[in-house]
């Protein structure tokens, strides 16, 4: 009977060879199978650096600079590249080089591989710790509905460290960030390769302070639309489909301020400068404490809503598993609920 006990790969691991009962014969067919499942045939990471450069700019001076090599320094790796594979990778032509239809169904190949190695070590450098978290969510969630439940969160696991920041409202980029997780706004992202999980669906009501409803008279929709208006440039309709629903048309004359965030715009609100429309869960403290108020009970189901979103092909740490868990469970949703479909 023989057993590998170690593999051997590239000459610089030893293969230790433990025999039992055997002949030649069935050794040597042994050996061949278990070499043939142990070794993994990759060819030097530098080879590769070397041709996925070239192959993406079409030039190998070009990836010489990329890469600050010289343009023979990259031909003598994208050589070496060739004779391990038993292929041409690029026709040589005078001072210029294309890639062949082999070297093109191999730089997709590469490519992948080379961003996976980058993303799972830029990771593991920054958060090799499998109890943090890095989470990134648009300012006005972050602040306003995360940051007053931090504390909370912090007492049910003390060992989980998040690390926090705002990004865009409807764009995250796994691939080239540190990033873990995400809350998302918007509708669910068209992604095969996140996994999207809802946290909420966004409800809209109108909100203004305390002393402008003291100041001016307002008991229906329609006295709304002597007030000013304060919009979020990126939802600027939402106000026309507030009023419409309830029958009013708005004349176009009624006065306006538009912010570029939810942030700017309940800011304005808290000011006194006129009425925004916010998600309740944005302002729960502001309500609670009477610093915005609701002038009329209307409300707007906007058809955008948060997500939860992170990358399908990455394993979900401690962190990553206790934090989703927690927000869906806040959120009043079940966790095994099915992900959206984009």
């Amino acid at each position: 009977m023989l057993r590998l006990d170690h593999c051997f790969v590239d000459g610089y691991t030893k293969v230790a060879l433990i025999i039992k009962q055997t002949t030649d014969f069935q050794l040597k067919c042994e050996i061949n199978s278990l070499i043939e499942v142990c070794i993994r045939r990759l060819p030097p990471l530098n080879a590769l650096r070397s041709f996925e450069s070239a192959a993406r700019l079409g030039s190998f001076n070009k990836a010489a600079e990329e890469l600050y090599v010289t343009p023979s320094a990259v031909s003598h790796q994208i050589k070496s590249l060739e004779e391990y594979l038993g292929l041409k990778l690029f026709h040589r032509e005078k001072r210029q080089v294309q890639i062949t239809v082999a070297g093109e169904k191999y730089l997709v190949a590469v490519g992948h591989a080379l961003d996976e190695l980058d993303a799972a070590t830029r990771r593991l450098i920054s958060a090799p710790n499998t109890s943090s978290l890095t989470f990134e969510a648009p300012p006005a969630f972050l602040s306003r509905w995360l940051m007053p439940r931090i504390k909370d969160f912090q007492a049910l696991y003390p060992d989980v460290e998040l690390r926090l920041s705002t990004g865009s409202v409807n764009r995250i980029d796994f691939d080239h960030s540190d990033l873990d997780m995400a809350v998302y706004f918007g509708d669910p992202p068209d992604d095969d390769d996140i996994e999207v999980r809802l946290v909420h669906r966004s409800v809209v009501v109108p909100v203004c302070s305390p002393r402008k409803l003291e100041e001016h008279h307002i008991e229906t929709l329609a006295d709304l639309r002597k007030q000013t208006l304060i919009h979020v440039t990126s939802r600027r309709n939402e106000w026309q489909r507030l009023l419409q629903k309830a029958g009013i048309s708005m004349t176009g004359e009624e006065k306006g301020l538009s912010f570029s965030s939810t942030q700017l715009a309940l800011g304005a609100a808290l000011e006194g400068l006129g009425i925004a429309l916010s998600d309740k869960s944005l302002i729960s403290r502001e309500l609670q404490y009477g610093q915005l108020v609701v002038p009329v009970e209307a409300e707007l189901l906007t058809g955008k809503a948060f997500y939860l979103v992170y990358p399908k092909d990455r394993q979900l740490t401690y962190g990553m598993r206790i934090f989703r868990e927690w927000l869906l469970q806040v959120m009043g949703l079940p966790e095994q609920e099915e992900p959206v479909s984009g």
